[in-house]
């Protein structure tokens, strides 16, 4: 039997917070990546490079950057368990400038004590900055872990204005409730 592949896209883009890769279906956005994280994503080779399937999610994406974009509206297709698409959909529902807990999270996603399951869904999130996992941090206020490096996490709350009161980073293995 023939393999048959859905065919897949990818654009990078300079951002503010250095360059992102996008990529997608041609009609879904399946991935945003921080390029200059810690670990920056080598596109497929059988994926075709072009900027025409992601033309909205530019455009939304340099609004969003220049302040004139609170939300996105993309067609998006992330990957992931049904637990995860759950903690990515409470993700949207996290208003631009504002953040939660991570134990705020779980309870938002009706599962109080899975504050670390919650974390590691947060962390595996494919679609940074659109599903804003940016928003979540520590239960004392610290910012913690975050896929494209904890800079990148203050800079984008930074530009949504969600910095006030904000504690050191937390240290490594600490609390993220």
């Amino acid at each position: 039997m023939a393999e048959t592949h859905q065919r897949r896209y990818w654009h990078q883009i300079d951002t503010p917070v250095g360059p992102v890769l996008l990529a997608g279906d041609g009609t879904h956005l399946t991935r945003i990546h921080f390029q200059s994280g810690p670990h920056p994503l080598r596109p497929s080779p059988h994926w075709e490079a072009t900027s025409r399937p992601f033309a909205a999610a530019i455009g939304q994406l340099e609004a969003y950057f220049a302040r004139r974009r609170r939300a996105f509206d993309l067609p998006l297709a992330p990957e992931g368990s049904e637990f995860q698409r759950n903690v990515w959909r409470a993700l949207r529902a996290i208003p631009y400038g504002q953040t939660i807990s991570y134990g705020e999270l779980a309870r938002r996603v009706g599962n109080p004590r899975a504050a670390r399951a919650v974390g590691l869904a947060n962390g595996a999130n494919p679609l940074s900055i659109v599903v804003p996992c940016h928003r979540v941090i520590g239960a004392n206020g610290a910012l913690t872990g975050f896929g494209g490096g904890l800079a990148i996490k203050r800079a984008l709350l930074a530009l949504e204005g969600a910095l006030a009161g904000e504690l050191p980073c937390a240290p490594p293995g600490g609390a993220t409730d």
